[in-house]
């Protein structure tokens, strides 16, 4: 089994991802500035105060663990903004103090810069709303900051083109670069299955330095 720590542990994806690791077993140490939040108790469970914006703090919650889970959002897209790319800054910042001693980082993205059938991205499609557009390119901009590392172990997880809480039926299928439509067009995955794909790659590594994305 795994030790993981777990920044955003409270959120709607964080908490699924938090149930996941829990039920299978691993020893998850979830990372929130306010631990009042989390109301989840567990044998295998340690909740711990921590800020992903400082490098420090993310050293300090990662030292010794497997893993270090990133499920931290910004809610709005001005949140986004200034939340996700200087989280991912942190998060490697944080991770190369350790050395080799760096857990594995995995950290959840955004559908946005997917290419979809017809050969553009997500985020060029019409009438997206801007705030939407902003979380899009938050994310985007993330995972460009991402392919630039190489001397840490990451690995960016983008969901279906909806994601929302739902079933979990542990079935899913995989991409890269290509969003996964499903024969009537749509691309979604629940939160409860996206969970499942990030224990999955937890266990079992099939995406070292490189996005994948997942939907049924």
């Amino acid at each position: 089994m795994s030790t993981i720590a777990l920044f955003g542990a409270n959120g709607t994806i964080g908490s699924r991802i938090l149930g996941e690791a829990l039920n299978r077993g691993h020893q998850v140490t979830a990372v929130v500035r306010d631990p009042a939040k989390i109301t989840t108790t567990h044998p295998n469970l340690t909740v711990i105060t921590g800020d992903i914006l400082d490098p420090a703090s993310v050293a300090a919650a990662a030292k010794g663990h497997d893993v270090l889970v990133s499920a931290v959002g910004g809610g709005d897209g001005p949140g986004h903004i200034a939340t996700i790319t200087p989280a991912a800054k942190s998060l490697v910042a944080g991770l190369r103090t350790l050395g080799g001693a760096a857990p594995r980082l995995i950290t959840v993205g955004g559908a946005g810069s997917l290419r979809t059938p017809d050969g553009k991205q997500v985020w060029d499609a019409e009438g997206l709303p801007e705030f939407l557009l902003q979380i899009m390119h938050a994310h985007g901009d993330a995972l460009d900051y991402y392919r630039t590392v190489s001397d840490v172990r990451w690995t960016n997880l983008s969901p279906a083109a909806t994601i929302a809480p739902g079933e979990r039926t542990g079935s899913y299928r995989t991409a890269t670069e290509d969003l996964v439509t499903a024969a009537d067009g749509s691309s979604r995955i629940s939160t409860e299955d996206y969970a499942v794909a990030v224990l999955d790659e937890i266990e079992q590594p099939r995406h070292l330095g490189e996005r994948f994305t997942i939907g049924y």
